[in-house]
């Protein structure tokens, strides 16, 4: 795989760098602002980027805002975001195009290499990946919405779960459900969200966004 770095501390961006390249991955840029992570990634065309929230020159929201408008130009760009703290808006603002391919983490999760490895491969391909502590946030504060207020105990920790990135049988394994009873607590968590069947593969996707930022127009 190959991989772009944007990060403003020196030792966190070759720690990063040689963890990846440890697990077999390359890293083709590893730079320290926005700007040349919008450069790097236009000319690169990475499988992935992991991006800090905040780089130079202002350490606010650069990083986030780079993430969103290489979504927005290069629609399959494949970003993980780190974080030092939980920053509610910016999880729903880079799910809320619904495609995948993205996730958020907290960076003391890096100390834990198999998950962090394991979090990189599945944003990389695809899936989804936020934080449990982003999640659990976002969840405290969604469920007044009367559509999420519908949702069963057992369905809101289905769909918790989702959030994280978790397939069916792993997701099974961590509630300790069968898989048939998983699969069908999401069926009814998809139509009880207004998510009927259809072609739609991001249908996952689009039901983690509508829980954690549900109805935000």
């Amino acid at each position: 795989m190959r991989i772009v770095i944007a990060e403003d501390l020196l030792l966190l961006r070759e720690g990063l760098a040689q963890i990846l390249a440890a697990e077999g991955h390359q890293v083709v840029a590893a730079v320290e602002d926005a700007p040349a992570l919008m450069s790097a990634v236009g000319t690169l065309a990475p499988d992935l980027s992991i991006i800090d929230v905040r780089l130079p020159p202002g350490f606010r929201d650069e990083g986030l805002r780079a993430a969103v408008a290489l979504r927005r130009r290069l629609p399959d760009t494949r970003v993980l975001i780190l974080s030092q703290y939980v920053e509610r808006a910016y999880a729903a603002e880079l799910l809320s195009d619904g495609r995948g391919g993205v996730g958020y983490l907290l960076k003391d999760r890096v100390a834990d290499l198999d998950e962090f490895i394991a979090t990189v491969e599945r944003v990389a391909a695809g899936g989804t990946a936020m934080d449990p502590e982003v999640v659990a946030q976002l969840l405290n504060r969604n469920r007044r919405d009367p559509t999420v207020h519908s949702l069963t105990p057992r369905e809101h920790d289905v769909l918790a779960e989702m959030a994280e990135g978790r397939s069916n049988t792993a997701l099974a394994a961590r509630l300790h459900l069968s898989l048939a009873s998983v699969e069908k607590h999401i069926r009814s968590i998809l139509t009880k969200l207004d998510l009927p069947p259809d072609q739609d593969t991001h249908r996952r996707v689009r039901a983690v966004l509508a829980y954690l930022d549900h109805r935000r127009r």
